[in-house]
């Protein structure tokens, strides 16, 4: 088994093996003192895993209760995370019991928000079953709900207690899917590690899964490490974000995150050899990692429509925004700039 130890407000590890369902029960015991868990899932993951992991919780002594939500970031909302509330509340969940978030990014922002909040805060357990979510989203403690104006808008910094990885989950992952946690371990690769940006090119994420999560996860560990709440190092994790979540707004959320990362990778390394910030050589090299894992590199919605949609991201800070740049595969650095010059950072992207 790999145990990455996490330091932060609450220390935690995150742990990959295959076959670790079977135990979740066993390392949650270990995590926690819970007598009662809920078990947090969407209806597609349910089906596959939600009876698994609830037997191993109920063999290791605990009360299990299940609340399943509709897929997709269209239902990670305020309305559903007050259902959860009110379904913990209904159940008479208390502060000593656990919150367990079994499924994707959606899954496990929206359970890790209702942690936060309920009761001014319980335990929750991380169970990815996605790669995007195994590599990034379940580690560092951001959580949160989307309002119609924006991604995010509504969240707290909690760290789950556990997060636990069992690579055997990716084996029923859809291939679209896949390919969306393709472009955050892709971003890893172009953020900080050139060594590893070029072993993804050589050898398929599906051949070296465990090694993968790894590198990301301790990547990303030592950047949170530094910056737990987000005020400086850790905004290099956004590379690709702030139009990444343009596009996903723009399209109602039909593109999927990863998808919209992969844009929104491709878009600012196009600025950035046309400002002069990287060479022609590293946009071509970053444009052509997402092509060849499958990803898209461009989009269709008119510059004005995205622009509008960055008006709106939670990484503004007044009237201005922190851009995440490629310098160099293997190296990225935070670019200020006024709103106003948004629309020119985009039309040096290629949108129209």
């Amino acid at each position: 088994m790999i145990r990455i130890p996490v330091e932060a407000s609450r220390n935690y590890e995150v742990l990959i093996e295959r076959g670790l369902l079977d135990r979740a029960g066993t390392e949650v015991r270990a995590a926690t003192r819970a007598g009662s868990a809920v078990l947090v899932a969407g209806e597609n993951v349910w089906p596959l895993y939600g009876a698994r992991v609830r037997r191993s919780l109920e063999e290791a002594g605990l009360r299990v209760l299940s609340f399943v939500i509709a897929p997709g970031e269209s239902n990670k909302t305020l309305e559903t995370y007050g259902s959860l509330l009110r379904f913990l509340s209904e159940n008479r969940l208390t502060r000593s019991d656990v919150l367990i978030a079994l499924g994707g990014g959606v899954t496990g922002d929206l359970t890790g928000f209702a942690a936060a909040t309920y009761q001014r805060g319980i335990d929750f357990i991380q169970i990815p079953t996605t790669l995007l979510a195994m590599v990034d989203s379940s580690v560092g403690g951001k959580t949160a709900v989307d309002l119609p104006t924006g991604k995010n808008q509504v969240g707290a910094f909690w760290q789950p207690a556990l997060v636990l990885c069992d690579p055997d989950t990716l084996r029923t992952l859809p291939e679209e899917e896949y390919r969306c946690g393709s472009a955050e371990v892709l971003k890893y690769g172009v953020l900080g590690n050139a060594v590893f940006f070029e072993e993804l090119l050589r050898t398929p994420i599906r051949e070296q899964e465990e090694h993968v999560i790894e590198t990301c996860v301790t990547m990303k560990r030592d950047i949170v490490r530094q910056d737990e709440f987000d005020r400086g190092l850790r905004q290099l994790l956004n590379l690709g974000h702030s139009f990444g979540h343009a596009v996903e707004a723009c399209s109602g959320f039909r593109v999927l995150h990863g998808q919209a990362v992969a844009i929104g990778m491709a878009l600012i390394a196009r600025a950035a050899a046309a400002k002069g910030i990287c060479t022609p050589e590293t946009r071509d090299a970053i444009v052509e990692g997402l092509r060849r894992t499958g990803l898209p590199t461009e989009t269709e919605y008119p510059l004005a429509e995205l622009a509008a949609a960055v008006s709106m991201d939670k990484k503004l800070s007044g009237s201005t925004m922190h851009l995440i740049v490629p310098v160099e595969v293997g190296r990225c650095e935070t670019i200020t700039v006024p709103l106003a010059a948004i629309p020119g950072w985009l039309r040096a992207g290629g949108v129209r």
